[in-house]
């Protein structure tokens, strides 16, 4: 990815959907990301974002976001991600959000911590609101719910010491794991972009949910993830806006 995006081509970009694009470093990523799992563990299937394979595990599934950060990557924002989660029947057990430009793989796995670059991380301990930072994203193609995120984002950028929007959720959830974000909220998303993340939020001591503060965050478009003490808080806000 960082040598293509040295010499990126703009004329083979496509668009998935409004606003959705996608390019061959995409697919090419993740073809290579699947030839290499299929050796890790054979008997294992996919869930990927460009649909380069379609096979179903019955018990190990990945779930893989090629390039998370598309729209950045296209544009030179140094903000893009890999993004690989492992599920094991309906629960994940491994997680690992590699950002490029940085060179910082987060990693962790059910049970025994997250790490960043090999060095163990956790969320933050920050209780007031007002001296939080937090992350979104930003609607991009479904308005449904359009006023509400605007009045919710109002609150938040009234109320905390500041508001960021990235442009990757898997950056964002791997910034919550390791402090830089107290918490993260965001909707219409796909289990690529959340698998891995949420995982690391949570070895690191974090709390994550969905808008209703139930367990429905891979498959359900939507979530927040939480330092523990501001959680609450979170849910409650994001729940009251959103739902």
């Amino acid at each position: 990815m960082a040598e293509e995006r040295k010499n990126f081509d703009p004329l083979r970009i496509e668009t998935k959907g409004l606003h959705d694009l996608v390019s061959y470093v995409d697919r090419t990523s993740e073809q290579r990301i699947i030839a290499g799992l299929r050796e890790v563990l054979p008997e294992s299937g996919f869930i990927a974002e460009e649909g380069t394979s379609t096979k179903h595990g019955e018990r190990y599934n990945w779930v893989i976001d090629p390039l998370d950060g598309t729209t950045n990557f296209i544009q030179g924002v140094p903000v893009y991600a890999v993004s690989i989660g492992l599920m094991e029947y309906d629960e994940l057990v491994l997680g690992v959000v590699y950002e490029v430009g940085r060179d910082e793989c987060f990693y962790a796995w059910k049970d025994g911590g997250a790490f960043l670059n090999g060095n163990p991380i956790k969320v933050s301990e920050r209780n007031d609101i007002h001296d939080a930072l937090l992350a979104t994203g930003f609607p991009y193609n479904d308005f449904s719910k359009l006023d509400e995120y605007l009045e919710l984002l109002k609150w938040t950028m009234t109320n905390a010491r500041g508001v960021r929007r990235l442009g990757s959720a898997a950056t964002d959830l791997a910034y919550v794991a390791c402090g830089r974000f107290d918490s993260f909220w965001e909707y219409d998303l796909k289990p690529w972009d959340v698998a891995a993340g949420a995982l690391i939020v949570k070895e690191a001591g974090g709390v994550v949910t969905d808008f209703s503060g139930k367990n429905d965050y891979i498959f359900g478009g939507e979530i927040i993830a939480s330092n523990a003490v501001l959680a609450d808080l979170m849910l409650e806000k994001v729940g009251n806006f959103m739902e």
